[in-house]
């Protein structure tokens, strides 16, 4: 992956064909990209599996091999320079389009066994045993709002075999307006936000759990695991209450920069009571600090 996103940073430079509305090597080169991070990040979540090596060995096998065909298919679409997702315009076409779905379900089993191992597994570090299971299925839920995106749009179901059967886009079509760097639509909902954000979880909940640890040495509190434990707690339950209204926002159809009341309101809830939960979560006599001094004879 991170030769092919090299080759796909030349083709962006050399390549001038646009394909809806973007550099047509930009989607290999961001799903490289994607793919390498996600890849390290499951390969250390099963470097500390003390059980079950083998069956996770086995499962990231299985994961990387499906990530591999998928972007073999994504760059032939590429060469060919016709869209890859969604098109159905030909038989090869919606063969290989076919094939990408069966790719992902495979990659998503694939590290749905990963997840079930990291929940079984006992992990010494519980705050770190947490911030892992939790960001694999939190990644689960974000890598699922794919199949949210090959349901057919009202525009689609209105034409007799459509060349193209489901979109990024909610609202408006594929290839409009769109955010800078990402792509992401401007001027109407993007399930690429919802599906980005949730898988990214991978490595972003870890980090901040890595963070917290390498500041444990300034801040006493910070050193009680206890209370990583409860910061990681509702860290995961503000990235999943996020990621839940990032979706919501997307499938009614508003863009990530147009938020209306509800989602400020939503947005401002979750800022609050994220707030509130880390400052009890700080506050907080840990258990050690509550057991009784042994009285003196």
């Amino acid at each position: 992956m991170g030769a092919l996103a090299l080759v796909a940073a030349v083709g962006i430079a050399l390549d001038d064909r646009i394909l809806v509305g973007v550099p047509i090597w930009t989607k290999p080169f961001k799903f490289s990209v994607s793919f390498v991070a996600y890849a390290l990040s499951l390969a250390w979540m099963l470097s500390m599996l003390p059980r079950g090596r083998r069956v996770g060995w086995w499962a990231g096998i299985v994961v990387a091999a499906a990530g591999a065909a998928e972007m073999v298919l994504i760059t032939l679409q590429v060469i060919r320079g016709e869209r890859s997702h969604f098109n159905q315009a030909t038989p090869f076409d919606n063969t290989v389009f076919q094939l990408m779905g069966a790719t992902v379900l495979v990659l998503w089993l694939g590290a749905l066994a990963i997840a079930v191992l990291l929940l079984r597994a006992r992990i010494l570090d519980r705050a770190m045993a947490w911030a892992v299971r939790l960001s694999s299925l939190i990644a689960l839920a974000g890598a699922a709002v794919g199949f949210l995106m090959v349901s057919p749009t009202p525009e689609q179901l209105a034409v007799d075999e459509p060349p193209i059967v489901g979109a990024h886009a909610v609202g408006v079509p594929d290839g409009g307006p769109s955010m800078p760097v990402t792509g992401w639509a401007s001027d109407g909902g993007d399930l690429r936000i919802p599906h980005f954000f949730g898988m990214h979880a991978l490595q972003l909940l870890p980090l901040l759990l890595l963070v917290l640890a390498a500041l444990a040495p300034r801040f006493i509190r910070l050193g009680d695991e206890r209370v990583r434990l409860r910061l990681t707690l509702t860290a995961a339950a503000a990235y999943t209450a996020t990621f839940v209204l990032l979706t919501w926002q997307a499938l009614r159809g508003q863009a990530l920069l147009a938020p209306d009341g509800a989602t400020l309101a939503g947005a401002g809830a979750i800022v609050l009571l994220t707030a509130a939960s880390a400052t009890l979560s700080l506050r907080g006599r840990s258990p050690e600090s509550r057991r009784p001094e042994p009285a003196l004879r």
